[in-house]
C-alpha cells in the first residue's frame, strides 16, 4: 500500500497506470466491450473495388482487407499482448534471478558454469534467437511466451548474480555466517529479501520489452499466427494497405507503443521509489 501511494503521487505513473488497468479491463471482458466478433467478416465491411473501410459510425476504427472491424480485433488482441507480457515475462524473472542468485552467492563450480551459459545465450542476438526458436515449435499464445522467456532472462541473470555477490560480501552477512547461521537460511532470509525490489522493477519494465518483443514475432510471421488477432499480426495482415490504408497499421501500432510506455513509466517509478540511490533524481 505504501508503495502505491508513493506512485500515486507521480503523476507519469498515474497515467501509466491508468493505461494498463484500461488494457486489462479490456483483455478480460473483451467479449463483451468489442463490437463484434473478432473474426467475423462483412458483407459491407469492403468498398465496391474490394479495399478496407476507412473509420465510419459502423466501424469506429474502420475495417482490415477481409472487412473485419479492426476495432474488435484490437480489443481481443490486447488479451494476447498481455497474457504474453505477464506469462513471459514472470517465467523470464523467476529463471533469470534463480540463475543469478545462485551463481552469485554458492560461485565456484557452479557460478562459473551457470554465467557460462548466461554468456553463451547474450552471444546470440536476443532477436535473431527468437526468431529460430519459435521457428522450431508450432507457433501458439503459450509457445512464444516461452520463446520470450528464453531470450529474455540472461540480463535478469546477469544483474542478480552481481548484487548477490556484493550483498553477500556485507557486514551483516559475515555477522550471521559468525553466528553459524546455515547458508541456506542466509540465502532465504537475508539476501534474497533484498533483492525482492530489483526483481519488482524488472518485473514491471520487462513486461514492455516482451510486449513489443511478441509485436516483431508476430510482425514477421513467427509468432502468434491467425485467426488468433494479435496487434503485431495485425499489422502483418495488413501491411499491404499501409499506403491505402494507414489505419490498419496506425491504429494497432499505437495500442502497442501505448502499452509499452505505461509499462516503462510504471517501472522508472518503482525503480525511484525502491532504489535507494534514485531518492531525489525525480
Amino acid at each position: 500500500m505504501i508503495i502505491l501511494k508513493k506512485l500515486l503521487k507521480r503523476k507519469l505513473a498515474v497515467f501509466g497506470l491508468i493505461i494498463i488497468f484500461t488494457a486489462i479491463i479490456l483483455a478480460i471482458f473483451a467479449p463483451i466491450i468489442a463490437p463484434f466478433s473478432p473474426n467475423e467478416q462483412f458483407f459491407d465491411g469492403l468498398t465496391i473495388e474490394g479495399a478496407p473501410l476507412g473509420p465510419e459510425a459502423g466501424f469506429l476504427l474502420g475495417t482490415d482487407l477481409l472487412g473485419r472491424d479492426l476495432l474488435s480485433r484490437i480489443i481481443h488482441g490486447s488479451r494476447t499482448s498481455l497474457v504474453i507480457g505477464v506469462v513471459a515475462n514472470g517465467v523470464a524473472v523467476f529463471i533469470g534471478a534463480f540463475v543469478g542468485i545462485v551463481a552469485g552467492y554458492f560461485r565456484g563450480w557452479i557460478g562459473s558454469v551457470l554465467m557460462r551459459i548466461t554468456d553463451l545465450m547474450m552471444a546470440f542476438p536476443a532477436l535473431l534467437l527468437a526468431i529460430v526458436l519459435a521457428a522450431i515449435f508450432q507457433p501458439s499464445i503459450w509457445i512464444v511466451a516461452m520463446v520470450i522467456a528464453m531470450v529474455n532472462w540472461v540480463q535478469v541473470a546477469r544483474i542478480m548474480y552481481a548484487e548477490t555477490i556484493s550483498l553477500s560480501e556485507r557486514e551483516f552477512i559475515d555477522a550471521e555466517r559468525s553466528l553459524g547461521a546455515s547458508r541456506i537460511r542466509i540465502l532465504f532470509k537475508h539476501i534474497t529479501p533484498h533483492l525482492i525490489p530489483s526483481l519488482i522493477v524488472f518485473g514491471t519494465l520487462g513486461i514492455s520489452t516482451t510486449v513489443l518483443l511478441e509485436a516483431t514475432l508476430s510482425y514477421l510471421g513467427v509468432g502468434v499466427q491467425p485467426p488468433i488477432p494479435s496487434w503485431g499480426n495485425i499489422i502483418f495482415e495488413n501491411q499491404t494497405y499501409f499506403a491505402t490504408a494507414p489505419w490498419l497499421v496506425a491504429f494497432p501500432g499505437i495500442a502497442i507503443v501505448t502499452l509499452a510506455l505505461a509499462f516503462n513509466l510504471v517501472g522508472d517509478a518503482l525503480r525511484e521509489i525502491l532504489d535507494p540511490t534514485m531518492k531525489g533524481r525525480s
